[in-house]
């Protein structure tokens, strides 16, 4: 895994614009599959090219071929799952992780939490927890097994023919059990830990089969801390019990494998609400810290988390371990001045030491501010930002 080790590298947490041919096959789900298979190989080179241009060290395939997002992403990987439909105030207790925002601010949460910025409500139709009409919900009601060899074959292919000849370091993001039963309910298993469990059995051979190409692993887990949102009557002391079993969870599947090939990357979740009753990251880094990854990315540039420095000033990276905080968010179409940037990394190479920084974003930038231009241009100046703390720190 690459380091700073006489300069601030940059990367970034995941999802990336697509071209627009590729969005429009895939929008049209299975009518142009073939379609958005063929055009998939060509996209990650763009995609891949594009940060290779912009000055990005460790990159990725932008998540370009996950059709349906990573709340899609089980259906496509585990075996033994079925939608099923309810009528309002029917089925399961949706997993609301918006629920202490939700119960803080209603009229916000009346109106619908926006997607994106400038973007539309997420909730209502057939989907969200305030919906009118019928739900949809993801149900295991048979024992789950991995069926998603083939998708995660094709990934590594692609950023493989897409970053060779680039002095870069590639990387595939896959999600964490705990994040995966977000978007699934249990009419199998005789427990919610046994499921989880399974989950995590079946995704371990996704993990290894990244790991064992030679391409770095990112486990994305925005459970850690936003699953505190869903459970708003839980304790602090309720949780971290919570957040411990996934942790355990995401370990053994990541059992024996190299951790200098794995990064773990959470964040407070992405939707634009108020964010006010987000579980500080003091009250759960120690569990965050017993993970199997050499590199922590964490959300770390949104008014909310802009001062999470603070907690390392009392809690030490351990020895061999780097720290990726996002110095640029997704929270704003504002564009983060090169000199912010750089403050922001100073900061945290002042408490950790310069070689253990990496600088990177909040989360996937792509979906998550108004138009790619926005996306870029964070990114320019995060690299920007970067080269001024270099120059800081080494002197050049």
């Amino acid at each position: 895994m690459r380091r700073s080790t006489d300069r601030i590298i940059v990367s970034h947490a995941g999802v990336l614009p697509r071209p627009d041919d590729l969005r429009e096959a895939m929008q049209a789900g299975d009518a142009r599959a073939e379609d958005f298979k063929k055009r998939l190989p060509s996209a990650v080179k763009e995609v891949v090219q594009q940060q290779v241009q912009t000055g990005i060290d460790v990159v990725n395939d932008g998540e370009l071929s996950k059709r349906d997002g990573f709340s899609g992403y089980p259906r496509a990987r585990l075996s033994g799952l079925v939608v099923r439909e309810f009528e309002p105030g029917q089925g399961p207790k949706p997993h609301d992780v918006q629920g202490r925002d939700r119960r803080e601010f209603p009229g916000f949460a009346a109106q619908g939490f926006p997607a994106r910025f400038g973007g539309q409500p997420t909730f209502g139709g057939t989907a969200g927890p305030g919906g009118r009409g019928n739900r949809q919900v993801v149900m295991c009601v048979e024992p789950i097994t991995y069926i998603g060899g083939d998708l995660c074959d094709m990934d590594i292919a692609n950023l493989k023919a897409a970053t060779q000849g680039s002095d870069v370091e590639p990387y595939l993001p896959a999600v964490a059990p705990g994040t995966m039963d977000h978007w699934l309910y249990n009419d199998h298993y005789r427990s919610d830990e046994e499921f989880l469990f399974a989950i995590a059995d079946a995704m371990r051979q996704e993990y290894k089969t990244v790991v064992d190409s030679g391409i770095m692993l990112q486990i994305d887990d925005p459970d850690l801390p936003d699953g505190w949102q869903m459970f708003p009557d839980m304790s602090v002391a309720d949780y971290r019990k919570y957040a411990d079993l996934r942790v355990e969870a995401l370990n053994h599947a990541l059992r024996d494998l190299p951790t200098d090939r794995i990064r773990f990357h959470t964040c407070w979740g992405s939707q634009h609400g108020p964010h006010r009753a987000d579980i500080p990251l003091g009250d759960f880094v120690d569990i965050m810290l017993k993970i199997n990854a050499e590199c922590f990315s964490v959300e770390a540039a949104n008014p909310q988390h802009d001062t999470d420095y603070h907690v390392w000033e009392k809690t030490k990276l351990p020895d061999g371990k780097s720290y990726m905080p996002g110095v640029v968010s997704h929270v704003s179409n504002h564009i983060e001045h090169p000199r912010l940037v750089a403050e922001r990394l100073l900061r945290y190479a002042s408490i950790m030491g310069r070689e253990n920084v990496i600088a990177g974003t909040d989360c996937g930038m792509g979906s998550r501010v108004g138009h790619p231009e926005v996306c870029w241009a964070k990114f320019e100046a995060m690299v920007e930002g970067a080269k001024i703390a270099t120059r800081e720190l080494w002197g050049r």
